[in-house]
C-alpha cells in the first residue's frame, strides 16, 4: 500500500447553518444571539453567543487567492471599517467531491467553494485579555486535496465550554490551488510558488499570535492538532522555519508525513497538470486566468488513475521546507515541542473498497502477502502466526485489516515517534484507539477518522460514524479531556484516565482507548517487530 495515497478527513456544525439555509438567522430562531465585538488586526468583528460559548466564523486571516494571487504566497486581508458579523462559515478551497464511504460522507460540511478561502473560526468561553486560555488550532484531514474545517464534528463549542480552551479551525488552499509546485518551472515570478497551502497555515498561525489574546486565548500556548492529512500538515509545520515559535505543542492523529516530496517529482507533476490545461510551463499566467471550475475538473475524479498520478503535497523546496520532517531523523527545529500521536486499529476500513466480510485461510494468506508487497510465503505465515498468538481467537478478516493498518498508518506513527524520542528533548505520548463502531453491523470496526467525534466531544454530529450507544460519552470525556490537558500543559494526564507515562523507545508506554482505557507497554510488540523486519527488507 502507498501511504502517500491515503487520505483522511473528519468532520462540526451548528444549528445556525441549517437555519440560515431557510433564510432565517440562527439567533432569530432562538438558537443563538449576537455576541461580543472583538478588535482584530484587520478590523472589528461580532460573534454569536451560543449556549455559553462565543463563536466567530468566517474570519479572514488572508486575502482572496484568485486571479493574479493564484499559486502565490498568501497576503494579509484588506482592513475594513465598521463591524463585520462573523456568523457564517467562509468558503472552503475548491476541490473534487465524492470518493467517501457513506458513514463519513454524511459528516460533511455545507460551505460553498471559492478561492476566497483563507478563513478561520474561533470558539471561546469569553473574550478579552482577563484570561489566557490554551489555544487549540485544528488542521483538517482530507490529505492535501479536500475537506474543510466546517464539518459539523469539528465544531469547537464543546471543547471550549467543557475544558476552558480557545478552539481555532481554519481553511487553507488544497490540491492544485495549494500544492502545485511552480518554483522551478515558473521563472522569477513564481520563485516562491511552493507549498503555498502550508504557508497559508503559517499565516493563520501568525493571525493567532497577533489576535487570539482578544478572544481570551494565550498566544504563548498554542497547540496544533490534526488527523490524517491534518497530521501530515502538523509534521510539515514542525520542520518549517517560518512556523517556528508559532506553536508550542503538537498532536498528530493517524497519518504523519515524514519525507516530503522531492523537487523533481513536484515539478514533473506540475508540468503534467499544466498539460491537462493545454498549457506549457511558460504559460502559468494563463492558468491564473482560467475559471476555478476548469482547474478542478482537470484534477480528475478522486481515486481515479488520473487523480492519483498528480503529486500534490508539501515539497522539499529548500526554501519554505528546507529538509525532510522526520526522515532519516526527526527535525531538530521542533525538538522541544511535546508530541501526542497515535492511530486507530483498522484504519483501512475507511476506504470504499475495503475488505469487510469473512475470508478463509487461503484468502487471508493472499491478502496479507499483498499488503506486505515483497514478503515470501514463509514470512506471511510467520506474521499470521504472530498475530494469532497475540490476539487469540481473532477472525481472519480482522487479522488482515489490522496487518494492513499496521503496515501503513501505524508503522508511520511509530517511525516518527521513535525518531523524536531519540532526540530526547520533549515528551511524546502514544495512544491506540481500538473502540469499534456499531454502524454497518460493526463491519467498519475502528476505521480511519472514527476518533474525531470523541476528541471534539461532538457525538451527536458524529452519529453516522459512531452510532448512538450510551457507551460513547464516557470515552469522549476521557479523550477530549486528555487532548485539552495536553494543550494546557504538554501532558495529557487527567482525571478519569489511568496514569499515562511518556513514550520512550525502551518502554513504549501506550494508552489504549476503548470502553476500558488502560496503559500497555509495547502493545502487540512481537507483531510489530516481525512486521518491521519484513517492511525493512521490502
Amino acid at each position: 500500500m502507498d501511504r502517500r495515497k491515503f487520505i483522511g478527513m473528519g468532520a462540526v456544525g451548528s444549528g445556525m447553518l441549517l437555519t440560515s439555509k431557510l433564510g432565517v438567522p440562527a439567533w432569530a430562531a432562538g438558537q443563538s444571539a449576537p455576541g461580543d465585538i472583538v478588535e482584530t488586526s484587520a478590523g472589528r468583528i461580532r460573534g454569536l453567543s451560543q449556549n455559553g460559548v462565543l463563536a466567530f466564523r468566517g474570519i479572514h486571516y488572508g486575502a482572496p487567492t484568485g486571479g493574479s494571487a493564484r499559486f502565490m504566497p498568501p497576503a494579509k486581508p484588506q482592513p475594513w471599517t465598521g463591524v463585520r458579523d462573523a456568523f457564517e462559515l467562509g468558503f472552503k478551497c475548491p476541490q473534487v467531491a465524492g470518493g467517501l464511504i457513506p458513514e463519513v460522507a454524511a459528516l460533511g460540511g455545507t460551505e460553498p467553494m471559492g478561492e476566497d478561502c483563507l478563513v478561520l473560526n474561533v470558539w471561546t468561553p469569553s473574550t478579552g485579555q482577563a484570561r489566557k486560555r490554551p489555544v487549540m488550532v485544528w488542521l483538517h484531514g482530507g490529505g492535501y486535496a479536500f475537506s474543510s474545517s466546517g464539518y459539523p464534528i469539528y465544531d469547537g463549542a464543546n471543547l471550549a465550554r467543557k475544558h476552558d480552551v480557545v478552539l481555532v479551525g481554519l481553511n487553507h488552499r488544497l490540491n492544485v490551488f495549494g500544492f502545485l509546485y511552480l518554483a522551478e518551472i515558473g521563472g522569477e515570478k513564481y520563485a516562491h510558488s511552493s507549498n503555498v497551502g502550508i504557508l497559508d497555515i503559517v499565516a493563520a498561525l501568525e493571525w493567532v499570535r497577533d489576535n487570539i489574546g482578544a478572544f481570551g486565548g494565550d498566544p504563548g500556548n498554542v497547540t496544533i492538532f490534526g488527523q490524517s492529512g491534518g497530521a501530515g500538515k502538523v509534521s510539515t509545520l514542525m520542520a518549517m522555519p517560518s512556523a517556528k515559535g508559532l506553536f508550542h505543542r503538537a498532536v498528530m492523529e493517524s497519518r504523519p508525513n515524514d519525507k516530503g516530496l522531492p523537487r523533481g517529482e513536484a515539478s514533473k507533476s506540475a508540468e503534467e497538470y499544466l498539460g491537462r490545461l493545454g498549457l506549457k510551463p511558460n504559460q502559468i499566467d494563463e492558468a491564473q486566468k482560467l475559471p476555478m471550475e476548469q482547474l478542478v475538473k482537470a484534477m480528475g475524479a478522486r481515486g481515479t488513475p488520473e487523480s492519483s498520478s498528480l503529486k500534490l503535497e508539501p515539497a522539499i523546496d529548500g526554501q519554505s521546507l528546507p529538509w525532510g520532517m522526520f526522515d532519516p531523523k526527526a527535525t531538530e527545529l521542533s525538538a522541544n515541542v511535546p508530541l501526542l500521536t497515535g492511530s486507530v486499529e483498522t484504519e483501512v476500513t475507511f476506504f470504499p473498497n475495503a475488505l469487510l466480510d469473512p475470508i478463509d485461510d487461503a484468502a487471508l494468506h493472499q491478502k496479507v502477502k499483498q499488503a506486505l508487497a515483497k514478503a515470501n510465503d514463509a514470512q506471511v505465515d510467520q506474521l499470521i502466526a504472530a498475530y494469532r498468538t497475540g490476539r487469540p481467537g481473532i477472525a481472519n478478516t480482522d487479522l488482515y485489516l489490522i496487518v494492513a493498518s499496521d503496515a501503513t498508518f501505524r508503522a508511520a506513527v511509530f517511525a516518527e515517534a521513535e525518531r523524536k524520542a531519540a532526540i530526547g528533548k520533549a515528551p511524546i505520548y502514544m495512544y491506540y484507539f481500538t473502540w469499534h463502531s456499531p454502524v454497518r453491523d460493526g463491519k467498519l470496526r475502528a476505521f480511519h477518522t472514527i476518533e474525531l467525534p470523541f476528541v471534539f466531544d461532538n457525538l451527536e454530529a458524529g452519529k453516522p460514524s459512531t452510532g448512538s450507544g450510551e457507551d460513547r460519552q464516557a470515552l469522549s470525556d476521557r479523550m477530549s479531556g486528555a487532548w485539552a490537558a495536553f494543550a494546557r500543559s504538554g501532558n495529557p494526564n487527567q482525571a478519569g484516565l489511568p496514569r499515562w507515562p511518556a513514550f520512550t523507545n525502551q518502554v513504549r508506554a501506550t494508552m489504549i482507548f476503548n470502553n476500558e482505557c488502560k496503559v500497555v507497554n509495547d502493545p502487540n510488540g512481537d507483531e510489530r517487530k516481525i512486521l518491521r523486519s519484513f517492511l525493512a527488507s521490502a
